[in-house]
């Protein structure tokens, strides 16, 4: 069979897929490959309800196992398509407890031809914090995975993970057993969370929240606080307001509320329900704020199957990086930057933490990522790509930063109607960092012509001259770059800093 010869992938690398098997829905996600930061290529689910009943009956419903080997079917299918290399098939809480539980995995194995791995809950836990590690710097808290049939909690501190447990709080458990009843769901799910002792080390830290109906939670959120950037990962609401909104949802069943039509009818019914899970683990944990996660049970059991080197590289600067290899015109001068803008930053008084530093490097791979457009957008088209790029290992407000930084390096160091959404949700420093960034690759650019090989011999320094703060020392070999254009960029970023700039070409 003949390959595509598209450019737009990366070399080197081979599809994986994975079907997760859940107690509300099944999904197939195929991804570009193993990777520190994989991209999704394909992404599908059903919503098979294989849960549904099993607390009365103890079986998974016939018609919902119907549904979900009708949908594997396809699912095989889709990811041969795919150009697959490996399929990978979890299951979690509805098929480990279901008494036809063994018939329909064996089912299932036959239609997938592949090993269908059964997580016990601690493992669906375990799984699960690893999602958070793979997608979160240094995280610190308690993750909590809200499927169908299950809640898993577990402690995480860096890349360090406690023994998880599970509850019987699935969103579609806890509405079967309260009968539709939401003071019955609540005084279950309280009596529940009251043996969960590891919530006790959680106060004052963050509470990382993971799975479908949670995330609904937060995209609904979203919506009725008018929330500028509809990125789930990293979302980021404190307790008490979190509280407050949960309150909301439970009550909302029946509401007109336009921001519910955000949310897919199936999910709506079950919200309440995971607003009343939430709100009971928040109760007891106390956490400083909730943080909403894309990344679950699958990542996590991807991120697993890395290597040490591998799990212990950057998640946003790998994407960056690859980012920079499929659309700069040279990823070596993007990584020029890096390390050059890193050097300069303390002789403008700047002092980075690890995480500001992190963000200035992915700015600076990202540099480049729009030169196709036409010149008059590729500000606005770096802006937007980097805005709404699937990027993990990274706050909202440093996603913001990264993203106005380089509008700002093609556009000017001033706000505008483009920048003005990200702004709200980026730091003021974050901004003024920007701003700063943006005007010195605005200069050095016009030395590089976007190639390798001159960035890294330039250089500021303080000046001895009492008339100027700073000298940006050019060597004398590229001294025809001189030019108008040239000094107009300088004082740019010296009514910007401050700062007295002049060149000195030695």
């Amino acid at each position: 069979m003949v390959e595509s010869e598209a450019q737009g992938r990366l070399p080197g690398i081979a599809p994986v897929s994975v079907v997760d098997i859940g107690s509300n829905s099944i999904r197939l996600v195929v991804y570009e490959g193993l990777s520190r930061s994989p991209t999704i290529l394909f992404n599908e689910k059903v919503l098979c309800g294989l849960g549904k009943g099993i607390a009365v009956t103890g079986k998974m419903d016939e018609e919902s196992v119907a549904r979900a080997l009708a949908a594997l079917h396809r699912f095989k299918a889709l990811s041969d398509q795919a150009r697959a290399a490996t399929m990978y098939v979890l299951a979690t809480a509805a098929a480990r407890e279901a008494s036809n539980g063994p018939d329909f995995i064996h089912q299932a194995e036959t239609i997938l031809q592949r090993h269908v791995r059964v997580l016990s809950g601690e493992e669906e836990a375990r799984f699960a914090s690893l999602g958070i590690i793979s997608g979160f710097f240094n995280p610190d808290g308690i993750a909590g995975d809200l499927g169908g049939g299950s809640l898993e909690l577990i402690d995480i501190k860096g890349k360090e993970v406690g023994k998880g447990i599970t509850l019987p709080l699935g969103g579609l458990r806890l509405s079967e057993y309260a009968g539709g009843s939401l003071s019955k769901a609540r005084t279950f799910a309280r009596k529940q969370v009251k043996t969960a002792k590891l919530l006790a080390k959680g106060e004052g830290r963050t509470f990382y929240a993971v799975g479908g109906t949670w995330r609904n939670i937060a995209k609904l959120h979203m919506e009725i606080t008018n929330y500028p950037l509809h990125m789930m990962q990293g979302y980021e609401v404190s307790l008490e307001a979190m509280i407050l909104f949960l309150d909301q949802v439970a009550t909302a069943r029946d509401s007109k509320e336009p921001a519910l039509q955000a949310v897919s009818k199936h999910r709506r019914s079950l919200l309440p329900f995971g607003a009343i899970a939430m709100k009971e683990v928040l109760s007891v944990m106390k956490p400083s704020v909730i943080s909403f996660s894309a990344q679950g049970v699958r990542e996590g059991y991807l991120y697993s199957l890395l290597s040490e080197a591998e799990r212990r590289a950057d998640p946003l600067l790998a994407a960056a990086g690859e980012l920079a290899i499929l659309r700069a015109r040279s990823p070596e001068h993007a990584r020029e930057l890096a390390e050059w803008t890193g050097r300069m930053m303390p002789l403008f008084g700047v002092q980075e933490t690890e995480e500001e530093s992190r963000y200035r490097q992915a700015a600076c791979l990202l540099a480049d990522i729009s030169w196709r457009a036409h010149p008059d957008y590729r500000g606005l088209q770096a802006l937007n790509v980097i805005a709404h790029s699937s990027f993990v290992g990274i706050s909202h407000p440093g996603r913001a930063f990264i993203a106005l930084t380089n509008y700002y390096r093609f556009e000017g160091l001033h706000d505008d109607g483009a920048t003005g959404p990200l702004a709200q949700i980026a730091t003021p420093q974050f901004i003024d960092r920007a701003k700063l960034l943006g005007g010195m690759l605005r200069v050095v650019y016009l030395f590089s012509a976007s190639m390798p090989g001159i960035v890294k011999n330039l250089t500021f320094r303080k000046s001895s001259s009492p008339d100027f703060d700073l000298e940006f020392i050019v060597p004398p070999e590229y001294r025809d770059f001189a030019g108008e254009r040239l000094d107009g960029r300088l004082q740019q970023l010296s009514r910007l800093t401050n700062k007295r700039l002049a060149f000195r070409f030695e």
